[in-house]
């Protein structure tokens, strides 16, 4: 799933594209991607007609489009596979289009297109600015809301493992599995390490590593590990090249040459360096 750096490359490329323009039509061809506008697609497609984007917007691996008008906003949630893309108007359907919009400068259409339909968009009140639904998830690491002080006492509070907390969106937003690996390997933390056994020092120095390895994906374009994880120019991001240890099970840890090790977690994988990443007693 979409982590904050391929959001965030999202959210530029929707600034830059549909931020100050009219829409003027919009269309919905599957219900499900709107299944949490309660009012139903045709109240969607209705109340969307007229409105100006006035920016974009993103919290953690949340993106919305301000509007015009009643303090309003269209949410989006990629899910495992959505994409917003802005295509010509006219160009031939998207396989897996499911909602459009046109704009009334004729220019480019902006499109929701989602293969697995996990993702959805929907038309929601703002709440100080932020979309009602997502008002409860915690402030992203590169917000100036986040407060440094405030994670570390929460952090050490919470009495779990420092992966499962990273993954926690009502402590901090935006980190998935892969960023929560790469930022514990350069933090020299396993995923399993206990929160109240982290120092304040080294809490501060794992926020380090959690910044830094998402502005370097970034500055990447993202990570992309398959065609479905794409800009709204469709192209994608290449920071999977610069993994250390994400997906990388059995080759060498860059720093120690010990081979990376997979093992369980929540479901899914974790990837760590089993020499630089010691395992807590």
């Amino acid at each position: 799933m979409p982590e904050l750096p391929e959001v965030e490359v999202v959210r530029r490329g929707l600034a830059q594209w549909v931020a100050g323009r009219e829409i003027t039509s919009a269309e919905v061809l599957h219900p499900r991607a709107v299944r949490r506008h309660l009012a139903g697609p045709d109240d969607f497609a209705a109340r969307l007609k007229g409105r100006v984007v006035l920016s974009a917007e993103r919290r953690g691996k949340y993106l919305w489009l301000p509007l015009s008008g009643p303090e309003e906003a269209l949410l989006a949630h990629l899910g495992m596979s959505g994409q917003l893309l802005v295509v010509a108007p006219g160009s031939p359907p998207e396989k897996h289009l499911r909602v459009r919009l046109g704009f009334g400068d004729g220019g480019s259409d902006l499109r929701f297109v989602d293969q697995r339909t996990f993702g959805h968009v929907m038309l929601t009140a703002l709440a100080s600015g932020v979309p009602e639904p997502i008002a409860h998830i915690a402030p992203d690491p590169f917000e100036e809301s986040f407060d440094d002080d405030r994670f570390a006492a929460a952090l050490r509070r919470r009495r779990t493992e420092v992966k499962r907390a990273l993954l926690d969106q009502s402590l901090i937003s935006g980190v998935g599995n892969i960023y929560a690996d790469e930022a514990l390997w350069l933090a020299r933390l396993h995923w399993a390490r206990p929160t109240q056994t982290l120092t304040r020092p080294k809490i501060a120095e794992l926020l380090a590593a959690v910044r830094e390895v998402m502005t370097a994906a970034l500055h990447q374009g993202g990570t992309s590990f398959d065609s479905l994880y794409v800009d709204v120019n469709g192209e994608s991001g290449y920071f999977e090249r610069s993994l250390e240890v994400y997906g990388r099970r059995d080759r060498p840890c860059s720093r120690c040459g010990t081979p990376i090790m997979r093992e369980a977690f929540m479901n899914r994988s974790s990837f760590s360096c089993p020499r630089c990443q010691r395992r807590p007693r």
